[in-house]
């Protein structure tokens, strides 16, 4: 499913149908947007023209239809008119509607899609960033609904909906896309069990609702007037809405959706759920190094000439920063190849702690050793305390050391030092050594 780049629609594209709830004529537009824009809704009924962020942080409610909120403007049914974008390589689109939701069509994607096909799409230059799932995700909830994403090189969903009392059980399982998604998804309409939509007739809610908007299941009888498009109509539906209401997430992925009994609850559930997931996993992608310039900055080769330390046992690929004689900033690029990897937790590679120590114990002898009286000596590490490791520092990690002078006396120094990945604290200690002559 995934592209070299971005896409947007080609051009504007309009429909004009049925609110399901009011049963008013409401219109809906489809315009290219920007790259990184995402999918954004625009009340253009309303004062302002407010925007709401196809965003599952945006969510308010879940009850047969996924609901978005931003203060009191609401968008209603969304799910169909995402999906289908998603489903057809879309990544950005603005969605203008002049009502609360879009209109209802058939209760399939597939006037969205037909309006998509209309006006094409085009390629922008943004690469598309898309997540490949390693590690399988799982969520289970007290009534029996189970989703489950494991890895795949591919974007692939597989549904088995199982009605009251197992009634129309039906399992579905594709590949998702834009091809797939036209001919075996977005035709698939919403359905509704009678016993369910009967109070809300009552009450009058759904105004827009006719046999030609939904399929309507009473007892073991379809009760809708067109037959049924897929002998398993009901599970392709529910791979649709699995589609649109996991984009909400704001990442595209790899993997593979399992789901038994899924439903607009679970389906946001688990969109919060990669969402989070993946904006931990970029927080664990070293940030760019801006190295600042001026005489303060020291190569490998300047390192060397203070310290004594060689390889393996070399802490510090450069300084970074040096503010005054009172604080030093080192850094440590943490690779695979480090040689403590092979025998400190095989299999899982952590930083030995014992070694962040000694990160700062080095920077810290930098610090000191870099002034002129001291030229020539070496320091001896006499004691730390107040030491303290809170998180693994991991290969791929850039580990920052920093090291402030607490006090000087004679020969003996101490220091404050802390190391720190993507600007969070993984250890810290204050050091105590001594400076000797060689």
């Amino acid at each position: 499913m995934s592209a070299a780049s971005q896409q947007t629609l080609a051009g504007p594209a309009t429909l004009v149908g049925t609110s399901l709830h009011t049963g008013e004529k409401v219109s809906i537009t489809l315009k290219p947007a920007p790259e990184g824009h995402g999918f954004k809704f625009r009340r253009i009924d309303l004062p302002d023209q407010p925007f709401i962020n196809a965003d599952v942080e945006k969510v308010q409610t879940v009850e047969r239809a996924t609901t978005l909120a931003e203060g009191s403007v609401k968008v209603h049914t969304v799910e169909h008119v995402i999906s289908a974008l998603t489903g057809m390589g879309v990544d950005n689109a603005l969605i203008e509607m002049d009502a609360n939701e879009p209109p209802i069509g058939d209760g399939s994607a597939r006037p969205f899609v037909d309006m998509i096909l209309k006006v094409g799409v085009c390629a922008q230059a943004a690469p598309r960033r898309v997540w490949e799932i390693r590690d399988p995700i799982y969520q289970e909830t007290a009534d029996g609904t189970i989703l489950t994403i494991i890895p795949c090189k591919t974007f692939r969903v597989s549904v088995t909906n199982v009605g009251p009392e197992g009634r129309f059980t039906q399992y579905f399982s594709t590949e998702v896309t834009p091809a797939t998604y036209e001919k075996e998804i977005c035709a698939a309409r919403t359905f509704v069990y009678y016993e369910d939509v009967k109070p809300l007739l009552e009450k009058g809610l759904i105004k827009g609702g006719s046999l030609e908007s939904a399929v309507v299941i009473r007892g073991n009888e379809i009760m809708s007037k067109e037959p049924m498009r897929f002998s398993n109509e009901f599970a392709r539906h529910k791979a649709l809405d699995i589609i649109g209401d996991l984009i909400l997430s704001g990442v595209r992925i790899l993997g593979h959706v399992i789901a038994v009994k899924p439903g607009h609850g679970p389906n946001t559930k688990l969109a919060a759920t990669l969402k989070t997931q993946y904006h931990r996993m970029r927080s664990q992608v070293p940030p760019a190094v801006i190295i600042p310039d001026g005489e303060s900055v020291m190569d490998i080769n300047e390192v060397m000439r203070i310290l004594p330390h060689r390889y393996p046992f070399l802490m510090v690929d450069r300084i970074i920063d040096c503010i005054g004689e009172d604080k030093c900033t080192g850094v440590k690029n943490i690779t695979i190849n480090e040689p403590y990897f092979v025998g400190h937790f095989p299999g899982h590679p952590i930083m030995p702690g014992v070694l962040q120590l000694e990160a700062m114990a080095q920077v810290s002898s930098v610090l000191m050793l870099r002034k002129p009286e001291n030229n020539g000596k070496i320091g001896y590490f006499m004691s730390a305390d107040k030491v303290k490791w809170r998180r693994p520092v991991l290969p791929g990690d850039i580990l920052f050391i920093e090291s402030d002078v607490l006090k000087v006396r004679g020969s003996i120094g101490q220091t404050r030092c802390r190391c720190l990945v993507n600007g969070e604290v993984v250890s810290e200690a204050e050091l105590k050594f001594l400076l000797l002559d060689h």
